[in-house]
């Protein structure tokens, strides 16, 4: 259900869309800030294009506003209610939470926006050898 094959495995890891085979960042580290976007242009295994159109990505900045506000809401949870801080605690919290999570809600909002688009094919090698 996680593992390779679904969804929620190329999401997390952030390995092709299409043959979950190689990541599709140059550096797989998440937290190496200088090079965050940098992203091959292709994969090497099933030949998917990642930039499907020009600024196709622009749209995972919706999908990283939902992960923010998620994060935030999971943060305010905890805080206000598990841990009954006040609420500038709670505030502060949140943005500690935003600040800590900001690399990694930057690669899951691209990682999550290219596989609405792109679906695992588990036979990408016999399409390719046609």
């Amino acid at each position: 259900m996680f593992g390779k094959g679904s969804k929620i495995y190329a999401m997390v890891v952030g390995c092709c869309p299409k043959c979950h085979e190689e990541s599709m960042y140059l550096d797989a580290n998440p937290f190496n800030v200088m090079k965050i976007y940098a992203m091959h242009e292709k994969c090497s295994y099933c030949k998917l294009v990642y930039q499907i159109e020009p600024s196709f990505f622009f749209g995972a900045m919706f999908v990283s506003y939902g992960l923010g506000v998620l994060i935030g809401i999971i943060t305010f949870l905890l805080s206000y209610l598990v841990f009954q801080s006040n609420l500038k605690t709670a505030f502060i919290s949140i943005v500690v939470a935003l600040i800590l999570s900001n690399t990694l809600i930057m690669r899951w909002s691209r990682n999550i926006w290219i596989n609405i688009f792109v679906h695992f094919d588990k036979n990408w090698e016999e399409k390719l050898s046609k």
